[in-house]
C-alpha cells in the first residue's frame, strides 16, 4: 500500500487534497500532520502526527523520522511555508516530493520579483514596484499608470496586506497602519498597478516542462470581502468553471519562462486588465489550491490523480491537457459543506418568488 504525508492535516487545504487524493486512489494511506493540535483533531488523515512548527529547528528532523516511521514515499506539502521548508530540506528527508526546483519557488514566492521576472520576458504581469527604504511613495505613484494602485506585502498568501489605494497618502497610511499594528516595515510592502478585469485561477501540473493538465475557473464572491478594504479576497466563496483558452496560454508562458524543464503543480492567480487581457498576479507554486474540490471534481480528469501518478513515476499521457468543465458553480461559506452544481441546477427544489 502507497502511504503519502500530507502536511496541513485538519486544515481547509489539507483537509480537501486528503479527500481529493482518496478520491484519486482510494486504496491510498494517507498520514496526516500539523503543528497546531487543534486543527489536527479535525485531521481527516488515517494517522496523524503533531509535530514542530515549519519555522522551528527540529521540524526537518521530526518529518524525517515520522516518514521513516510511516514508510512514506511522497511528502504533499499544502502551505507556502511548509512547500518552502520541504523543497529545501529535500535531499535529508528520505522520500519523494514532487515540487519544481528551490530557486523556482523562492521567486514564486516573491511577488515583487517573480512580476518583474515575467514583464522582463514578455509574459502580461501587473507593474509591480518594490517600496525601498526612504522611497517617496508619492514618486513611485507617479510610475504606475493613473488612478488605482494595489498596495500588498510582497510575500504571504490570502491577499495578505493588500488593499486598493487611491494615492500615494492612502498607501502610506496602510503601510502605517500595518507597521503599527502587525509589524510590517513599509519594505515588505509592493505598489501593484491596478487590474479592473474579471479574476481567474488555473491549476496546472507539469512533467519536465511538459503542461500534463490544467483547468481553470473564475471568482465571482470572495470570503470576507465585505469586511476587507478591497471588497475581494483570495479565497472565494462563490467561483465557476470556465472555458478560456487564454487564461492557459498565459499561464503556459508564465511556467514555461520560470522553468523550462519544470515539474510539480503551478496554481497561477490572475486577474484581467480594462482590455480583458489575463496578468499573472500571483504563482503559488508547489502546492494545491484551495478550490482543488471544483477541479478535481468536474472533468475528465483529477489534478490530484495527474499529480499522484507523476510524482511516484507512472507515465501519465492526456491528449489535451486542458481540462475544460464549463458553467459549473462552487458554492462555499463558514461552517457548511461546500456545493459543486452545474448550472442547469441552480433553481432544483427551489420556488423563486422574485
Amino acid at each position: 500500500m502507497i502511504r503519502v504525508l500530507v502536511t496541513g492535516a485538519g486544515s481547509g487545504l489539507g483537509n480537501n487534497v486528503i479527500r481529493s487524493l482518496r478520491a484519486a486512489e482510494p486504496a491510498l494511506a494517507v498520514v496526516g500532520c500539523h503543528s497546531d493540535r487543534f486543527l489536527l483533531k479535525k485531521s481527516d488523515a488515517d494517522v496523524s502526527y503533531l509535530v514542530p512548527p515549519a519555522h522551528d529547528a527540529a521540524h526537518v528532523a521530526a518529518l524525517r523520522r515520522l516518514a521513516a516511521r510511516e514508510g512514506i514515499a511522497l511528502i504533499v506539502p499544502t502551505s507556502d511555508q511548509d512547500v518552502r521548508v520541504v523543497s529545501r530540506h529535500r535531499r535529508r528527508l528520505g522520500t519523494r516530493v514532487f515540487l519544481p526546483r528551490h530557486p523556482v519557488i523562492e521567486l514564486c514566492q516573491d511577488k515583487y520579483r517573480v512580476s518583474v521576472f515575467l514583464r522582463r520576458r514578455g509574459v502580461p504581469a501587473p507593474l509591480t514596484l518594490a517600496v525601498r527604504r526612504g522611497d517617496d511613495v508619492a514618486r513611485l505613484f507617479r510610475r504606475l499608470p493613473r488612478g488605482r494602485a494595489w498596495c500588498r506585502v510582497r510575500r504571504g498568501s490570502g491577499s495578505y496586506g493588500a488593499a486598493p489605494v487611491d494615492g500615494a497618502a492612502q498607501a502610506r497610511a496602510w503601510m502605517r497602519l500595518w507597521r503599527e499594528m502587525r509589524g510590517v516595515p513599509a519594505t515588505d510592502f509592493t505598489l501593484c498597478e491596478y487590474l479592473p478585469g474579471r479574476d481567474f485561477g488555473c491549476q496546472s501540473v507539469w512533467d519536465r516542462g511538459r503542461l500534463v493538465l490544467a483547468k481553470t475557473f473564475e471568482r465571482l464572491a470572495y470570503f470576507g470581502g465585505g469586511s476587507q478594504p478591497s471588497g475581494v479576497s483570495s479565497v472565494a466563496s462563490l467561483a465557476r468553471s470556465v472555458n478560456e483558452p487564454a487564461v492557459v496560454d498565459v499561464c503556459r508562458a508564465a511556467v514555461t519562462a520560470l522553468d523550462p524543464r519544470g515539474s510539480g503543480l503551478f496554481c497561477i492567480d490572475l486577474k484581467a486588465d480594462a482590455a480583458g487581457v489575463p496578468h499573472v498576479t500571483d504563482v503559488n507554486v508547489g502546492r494545491f489550491s484551495l478550490t482543488t474540490g471544483l477541479y478535481d471534481l468536474i472533468g475528465k480528469h483529477s489534478t490530484a490523480e495527474v499529480y499522484l501518478g507523476l510524482a511516484l513515476g507512472r507515465p501519465v499521457e492526456i491528449a489535451e491537457p486542458y481540462d475544460v468543465a464549463p458553467d459549473h458553480y462552487l458554492i462555499r461559506d463558514v461552517d457548511t459543506t461546500p456545493a459543486i452544481v452545474h448550472a442547469e441546477e441552480l433553481f432544483e427544489s427551489i420556488t423563486d418568488l422574485r
